[in-house]
């Protein structure tokens, strides 16, 4: 057992006027279970780029064990060796039996080792980098979301092989994932840096306690700083009111009036009244100060989706599709969206539920044609850019449908949030306020869209969509890479303003909290 020690760690990005860490210290255990928490942007992934000695920085990071980091980089050229291949060029020493040790405790035969690499899918990949991962002994891991774009049975074995695990630093948005697989949290605030025992659950109502207790305390300091501000400025309109009244004393004539001296007496007891007054006034102004400084405010989003003058805006009976060359994809599917209900499409990686949505959108344009968002346009032509669709059922959509797409891809973003806006008709102070209340600081908003990273620009495209007055929001994974806090955010916004929605994503608590239907495909 071990301890990793950070001191007075100081770090920026060359060009930018703000520091991602000023001054922190803090320690960690190598054998903890630990979470790592904070908005988009805070520095989760830089810091993990720091213990792996990739960036300069001010300060000291003391550790004496090594650090292997998730997910590996791999080229394309590698795409067609077999996955087995790769176990040495990812972690020098690994050890095959290993690794098929670990594939087993995640349900997973070594035979996928043998396999062609590219031909793996999503939740494959991950399960073999995580077995490369911790087939070492002594290396303190450094595990980079793992769960994005994984269905939900690879998330749940991932999760149950994460929970018998230790000696790990997980940077996750998942609040599931992050109660089971983690026993400590490190928490980037947005003033100062924390570390708790615990998971993400007790941290959070730890959190509103503290944010409920600072709350009232500041509520409790400005009023005692209001009655100490209008006291000391009476006092100091007596003392000046009764030290005018030395002007024109004549003590001849006016023997019964009050001398100069006690006057003065009384003008000086008045100013020391005054100034003890305003040393309580600093005293309370500086218990006052950083109170919420790191008190999480989730603002109230607005979105205005339109209300279809059909009750059923679409609707899929006995529904399949498939590819050429690749045979059916699903076949079968009957199910209706209604107005004001919120469908989630769930099911494995490559089940269909995005070929689903594109040939949904592709319906809509084609009968309206002005109908879908750009991206949906583009998206919808085919699944993989070569092999045609082919259908069978039917699949009819309400006519004068205005849709709103998030794509799950967000590759094609660049440019500035200018010329981002002048493409999408918004109006840019309102998208770069709605991006504030999501989390996005002022500095970053004049920045290229290819520099933000990947939970950035889902908030942009998610902006984006919740700015766009339609009658149906479609999102496919629209919350990886996003953080709690906005999760949280959207998840709010989406109960109060009740949209048509037809979304998939595999968070489990986003869905049990808004999805009025489920599909299992």
């Amino acid at each position: 057992m071990s301890q990793i020690r950070v001191d007075d760690l100081t770090f920026y990005y060359e060009g930018s006027a703000d520091s991602i860490f000023e001054h922190a210290s803090f320690s960690i255990d190598t054998r903890w279970k630990l979470g790592f928490i904070g908005r988009n942007g805070k520095g989760k992934t830089t810091f993990l780029k720091l213990l792996l000695g990739e960036y300069e920085y001010r300060g000291k990071i003391c550790a004496d064990v090594a650090f292997d980091y998730f997910p590996y980089q791999l080229s394309g050229a590698w795409e067609e060796s077999c996955a087995a291949a790769l176990l040495t060029v990812w972690k020098a020493d690994c050890e095959k039996w290993r690794v098929v040790r670990e594939l087993e405790l995640m349900g997973t035969g070594g035979e996928v080792l043998q396999r062609p690499y590219g031909t793996l899918s999503h939740g494959e990949r991950t399960k073999v980098m995580l077995a490369v991962l911790f087939s070492g002994e002594h290396d303190f891991l450094l595990i980079d979301e793992p769960t994005n774009h994984l269905d939900q049975a690879s998330r749940e074995s991932v999760k149950a092989y994460l929970a018998k695990k230790n000696g790990f630093l997980l940077v996750s948005h998942d609040r599931d994932l992050l109660d089971a697989c983690t026993d400590h949290v490190l928490v980037l605030n947005r003033q100062s840096i924390e570390v708790q025992a615990g998971n993400f659950s007790s941290w959070e109502e730890n959190r509103r306690r503290q944010d409920t207790f600072a709350r009232m305390e500041n509520e409790k300091h400005q009023k005692e700083i209001s009655h100490l501000k209008r006291a000391s400025g009476r006092t100091r309109q007596w003392a000046n009111a009764n030290e005018r009244t030395k002007i024109g004393y004549d003590p001849v004539r006016e023997h019964d009036r009050p001398t100069r001296a006690y006057i003065g007496a009384k003008t000086k007891k008045m100013e020391k009244r005054r100034k003890q007054m305003e040393v309580r006034l600093e005293r309370e102004l500086e218990e006052k100060e950083g109170l919420l400084k790191d008190v999480e405010t989730a603002v109230s989003l607005k979105m205005f989706p339109l209300e279809h003058h059909k009750e059923v805006l679409f609707s899929v009976k006995g529904y399949g599709l498939g590819y050429e060359g690749k045979g059916q994809v699903f076949d079968n599917l009957n199910f209706s969206l209604r107005r004001g209900s919120r469908i989630f499409l769930n099911g494995k990686n490559g089940c269909g539920k995005s070929s689903l949505i594109r040939a949904l959108l592709g319906r809509i344009h084609e009968r309206d044609g002005n109908g879908v968002t750009e991206d949906a346009r583009i998206s919808h032509v085919s699944a993989d850019g070569k092999n045609a669709l082919w259908e069978s059922g039917t699949l009819e959509a309400a006519s004068g449908i205005t849709v709103s797409y998030v794509n799950q891809d967000t590759a094609f973003l660049e440019g500035s949030i200018s010329e981002f806006c002048r493409e999408r008709k918004l109006d840019e102070s309102l998208f770069c306020s709605l991006l504030r209340q999501l989390g996005l600081e002022r500095r970053q908003l004049s920045g290229c869209l290819e520099e933000f990273s990947q939970g950035q620009k889902k908030k942009v495209l998610i902006a984006a969509s919740v700015m766009t007055p339609a009658h149906l929001y479609i999102w496919d994974e629209p919350l990886n890479y996003m953080d709690v806090f906005s999760r949280i955010q959207l998840e709010e916004l989406i109960l109060s303003a009740a949209p048509t929605m037809l979304i998939v994503e595999h968070d489990v608590r986003f869905r049990e909290k808004i999805a009025t239907q489920v599909i299992e495909m």
